[in-house]
C-alpha cells in the first residue's frame, strides 16, 4: 500500500471523526453532560490531529491543537460547556471540516475566520469569555489552561564525576491549594516506539498532558542515543521515567496515553503512601529533573521526532543522567510489583474481551465502484433468470419438469443475492442530516435568526445512490425554510412564539419508500403574495381559480421568487425548482402543506433503491406496463352495479360502502382516445402521497415479478406519467408507471398534451 492509499484512508476516517465530533457537540448543546460524550468529542479531534501530523498537514494540526486544548479544559471540568462555548465549538468543527476538505482536495479556507476562532478558543481555554477574544491573545493560552510561572533560566550545567548532570525543569504550579489528604503517586516508565512518531504523536505533548494531572517529576533516559553518524532520524531513542502525584490516580494517567499505548512500552504503577515517604527520605535517589522545557509548545508549535536529537546534541553533556536513576526508581517501586502484576493480568483479560468484541463487529472498506458493478451484474442475473424462466414456461406445457423446479430454486437464490447486495448499499441518512446542521447554523448567522434543528429517524436506511443526491435538494429547502419561513426573533415574540425558531427534519419508511419531511414553525406560505407574483410573471391568468395546494406549488416554477430584493440567500428564483427536478430525477415526488401563521411542511417521497423493484405486470391498450407493488392496496374485478357516473366524464367505483374515483390509465397516458368499459378490465386500488386512493383501470394482469429499473431519461427522454423502464423475460421493454403522476392527472391536470410534446420533441 503506497502513501496515497494510506492518505485516502486517513481522510475517510476523518469523515467519520468529524461526524462523531458534530454529533457529540450537538448532544452537549442539547444538555447532555455525559463524560463519555465529552471524551468522544475530544478523541475525534485528537485522532484528526494525530493523523494530520503524520502527513505534514500543518494548518490542520495547528487548528486541531488549539481546539483539542479547549476541549481538554471541558473534559477536566475547567470550562463549563455553556451555549456560548458550544457555539464557538460548533463553528470550530465547521472550520476543522473545511481544513480537512482543503487538505484532501487542495482548496482553500477562510483564514480570517480560522484566526478569529483560534483566538476565541484560546480565550476560552484561558478562562475568558469568547467576546474577550477580539483582541489577539497570547498563543500560549492555547496550550495552558491557566497562567504559569515562567521557567527559570538555566545556567550551563556542571557534570559530576559519575557523569550525572542535574538540570532544572519546571511545569509551573499546577495546584494552588495545599493538599490536606493523601493523594496517590504514580510511577510511569514510558518508552516510545518509532511508530508513535510516524503517526504524528509527540512524546512531549504526552508529558505535558501528564503534568496537568498534578505535581510531576520527570527523568529522560538517553543512553540509547547513538553517535551522530549512526543516528537514524526515524528511530526512537529516548525513554522517560515519570513520577506524578494526582487525584485521578492510575486511570487518569493511563487515559493520557490512550491513543499511544500500542506504539510505546508503558508501565504505570501506583506507589503506596509509605513507599513514597521512604523514597523522599532516601538520599540515594537523586531528584534530577531533565531539561525538557515544555513551554516550547505553548506557541502552538509542535516537536517532531527528528527534532529531538538536535535538542539533545546541543546539551551533549547532559545525555547520560537518567539510566541509573531508572534502576533506583525500580528499587523504590518493588513493594508495589505484586499489585502491578495483578493489575496487568486484569488489564490483559480486559483487552482480550475488547478484542473479541471488536472481532464481532469487524468491517471492511470497499470501493463503491465495485459495489456498483456487483449491482449491475445482479440486475443482469435477474433479467437472464426471467428470460430463462419464460422460455421454459413457453416450452413446458405441464410446468412440472425438473428444469422448471430448478428454475424456481434459482429464482429464490437470485432474490436472496439481490437482497444481500442491496443491503450492502443501504446506508443511514444520518451523514446527510448532520451536514444540514451546519447549513442551519450558517444561514441563521447570516439572517440574524435564532434557529434550532431537530432531526428524527437518522438511522433510516436508503440506497447509497439516493443518499448522495439528497444533499442538494435538502440544502435548498433548509435555506428556504430559515430565510422565508421563520420570522425574526422579535416578531416571533410579538406573536407569542418562542424567539427561537424550529426546523424539524424527519426520515421514515412508508409503503416501501422513504419519506423525508422538513417542517418549520414559521409564518407559512403567503398565498396572496405568491399568487400576485405568479400573475406578474405571467405564470397564471389574473382570473385563474386556483386551490390552496395549486398556489403553494407555484413556488416550484423556475425563476419564481417572492423575495423583495436579491441577497446572498434568495431573490434570484433559483432553489425550489432545483428541488423538484432533483426529486423527480430520483423517481420521487414532493408535496407542500402550509398553514398561515403556523408553518409549512415539505414532504419528499423517494424509492428505497434505484436498482430493482417488485411490480405487477399489466396490459393497457396493447401496451405492457409495470405498476410498483408497494403502491397497490388490492386488485378487484369491477361489477356493473359498483360503477357510478359522476359529471360529464368522471366515474366512481363502490368499494365496501365507499366511493373511489376510477381512472382509465390508457386514457390518461393517451394510449386510446375513448374510455374503456370498466367491466372488461381489472381495477388496481392504489394509494399515493397526498392523493388518497384511486382505482386504476387496466385491461389485464399478467403477473407479479421483480424487475430491474433502467433510467428512461438517461436512455431516451422524460415521459410524463412514466417513472422508468425495464426489460421483461421475453426481451421486451416495459414502462414502469409513475402512479402519483397518473393520480395527479386524474385530479385535473391532463398529461396527454405533455406526452404528445415529449413524443414529438
Amino acid at each position: 500500500m503506497d502513501m496515497n492509499e494510506i492518505k485516502e484512508i486517513f481522510f475517510q476516517e476523518c469523515e467519520e471523526q468529524l461526524a462523531e465530533l458534530e454529533s457529540g457537540l450537538l448532544k452537549l448543546n442539547d444538555g447532555d453532560r455525559d463524560p463519555e460524550t465529552v471524551n468522544a468529542v475530544f478523541r475525534a479531534v485528537h485522532s484528526i490531529k494525530g493523523g494530520a501530523g503524520a502527513f505534514g498537514l500543518d494548518d490542520l494540526v495547528s487548528f486541531a491543537h488549539v481546539f483539542e486544548t479547549t476541549l481538554d479544559c471541558v473534559r477536566s471540568n475547567k470550562l463549563e460547556p455553556t451555549q456560548d462555548v458550544l457555539k464557538v465549538m460548533l463553528k470550530s468543527a465547521d472550520v476543522l471540516a473545511d481544513l480537512t476538505n482543503a487538505a484532501r482536495d487542495g482548496g482553500s479556507v477562510d483564514e480570517a475566520r480560522s484566526r478569529t476562532l483560534i483566538r476565541e478558543l484560546e480565550a476560552l481555554a484561558n478562562g475568558e469569555t469568547p467576546a474577550s477574544a477580539e483582541a489577539p491573545a497570547p498563543k500560549s493560552a492555547a496550550a495552558a489552561p491557566k497562567a504559569t510561572a515562567p521557567a527559570p533560566v538555566v545556567e550551563k550545567p556542571v557534570v559530576n564525576d559519575e557523569g550525572f548532570q542535574p538540570i532544572p525543569f519546571s511545569f509551573g504550579d499546577f495546584d494552588d491549594e495545599p493538599e490536606t489528604h493523601y493523594v496517590p503517586t504514580c510511577q510511569v516508565l514510558f518508552k516510545p516506539k518509532k511508530d508513535l512518531y510516524a503517526k504524528g504523536n509527540e512524546a512531549v505533548l504526552l508529558l505535558r498532558d501528564v503534568s496537568r494531572l498534578g505535581e510531576m517529576s520527570v527523568y529522560c533516559d538517553m543512553d540509547a542515543l547513538p553517535t551522530l553518524d549512526k543516528m537514524n532520524p526515524e528511530e526512537a531513542y529516548f525513554s522517560w521515567k515519570i513520577s506524578v502525584t494526582t487525584e485521578k490516580g492510575e486511570d487518569g494517567v493511563r487515559s493520557v496515553f490512550e491513543f499511544a499505548e500500542w506504539d510505546c512500552d508503558l508501565d504505570i504503577r501506583t506507589i503506596e503512601e509509605d513507599v513514597v515517604s521512604e523514597a523522599a527520605d532516601d538520599e540515594e535517589l537523586p531528584m534530577q529533573p531533565v531539561p525538557f522545557d515544555l513551554s516550547i509548545l505553548d506557541d502552538g508549535g509542535s516537536v517532531a521526532a527528528e527534532d529531538e536529537p538536535a535538542i539533545i546534541e546541543s546539551d551533549a553533556a547532559a545525555a547520560v543522567a537518567a539510566a541509573e536513576t531508572a534502576s533506583k526508581v525500580a528499587q523504590v517501586t518493588s513493594r508495589a510489583a505484586d499489585n502491578a502484576k495483578a493489575a496487568a493480568a486484569a488489564s490483559a483479560a480486559s483487552a482480550a474481551q475488547a478484542n473479541q468484541a471488536a472481532a464481532a463487529g469487524q468491517t471492511i472498506r470497499v470501493d463503491l465502484d465495485r459495489v456498483d458493478r456487483l449491482i449491475n451484474l445482479v440486475g443482469e442475473l435477474v433479467i437472464n433468470q426471467a428470460m430463462l424462466s419464460q422460455s421454459v414456461v413457453e416450452n413446458d406445457s405441464n410446468g412440472t419438469s425438473s428444469i422448471n423446479m430448478g428454475l424456481e430454486e434459482l429464482q429464490q437464490l437470485t432474490r436472496e443475492i439481490q437482497d444481500s447486495v442491496m443491503a450492502i448499499r443501504a446506508q443511514p441518512v444520518k451523514p446527510v442530516f448532520q451536514r444540514m446542521a451546519r447549513t442551519v447554523r450558517e444561514i441563521a448567522d447570516i439572517t440574524g435568526k435564532s434557529v434550532r434543528l431537530i432531526t428524527e429517524g437518522e438511522n433510516t436506511e436508503v440506497d447509497k445512490t439516493v443518499i448522495d443526491k439528497l444533499a442538494e435538494p435538502l440544502t435548498h429547502m433548509i435555506r428556504n425554510a430559515v430565510d422565508h419561513g421563520l420570522e425574526m426573533p422579535e416578531k416571533r415574540e410579538a406573536l407569542g412564539k418562542n424567539p427561537e425558531g424550529t426546523v424539524r427534519l424527519t426520515a421514515k419508511h412508508r409503503s416501501g419508500r422513504i419519506v423525508i419531511e422538513l417542517a418549520d414553525d414559521g409564518a407559512g406560505i403567503n398565498r396572496e403574495k405568491v399568487r400576485q407574483k405568479a400573475i406578474d410573471n405571467d405564470l397564471i391568468a389574473a382570473d385563474a381559480n386556483l386551490s390552496d395546494e395549486e398556489i403553494d406549488n407555484l413556488i416550484f416554477h423556475a425563476g419564481f421568487s417572492t423575495a423583495d430584493k436579491v441577497s446572498d440567500l434568495s431573490g434570484r428564483g433559483v432553489g425550489m425548482d432545483v428541488v423538484k427536478r432533483s426529486i423527480q430525477a430520483l423517481g420521487g415526488r414532493i408535496s407542500i402543506s402550509s398553514k398561515p401563521g403556523q408553518g409549512s411542511v415539505f414532504t419528499m417521497s423517494l424509492p428505497l433503491t434505484l436498482a430493482v423493484l417488485d411490480g405487477m405486470v399489466v396490459t393497457v391498450a396493447g401496451q405492457t406496463l409495470v405498476v410498483p407493488l408497494t403502491a397497490i392496496v388490492e386488485t378487484l374485478q369491477p361489477e356493473a352495479s359498483a360503477i357510478h357516473s359522476f359529471g360529464a366524464s368522471q366515474r366512481l367505483i363502490s368499494i365496501r360502502n365507499s366511493f373511489c374515483p376510477l381512472v382509465d390509465v390508457g386514457r390518461i397516458l393517451n394510449f386510446r382516445n375513448i374510455q374503456a368499459n370498466p367491466m372488461d378490465g381489472v381495477a388496481l386500488l392504489v394509494e399515493s402521497e397526498g392523493g388518497g386512493q384511486r382505482a386504476l383501470m387496466v385491461d389485464a394482469i399478467q403477473g407479479q415479478r421483480q424487475v430491474v429499473i433502467k433510467s428512461l431519461e438517461a436512455n431516451y427522454t422524460h415521459v410524463p406519467g412514466i417513472a422508468a423502464a425495464t426489460i421483461l423475460g421475453d426481451g421486451r421493454v416495459a414502462l414502469i408507471l409513475d402512479v402519483d403522476a397518473v393520480v395527479a392527472a386524474s385530479r385535473g391536470h391532463s398529461l396527454r398534451q405533455d406526452i404528445s410534446l415529449a413524443a414529438t420533441g
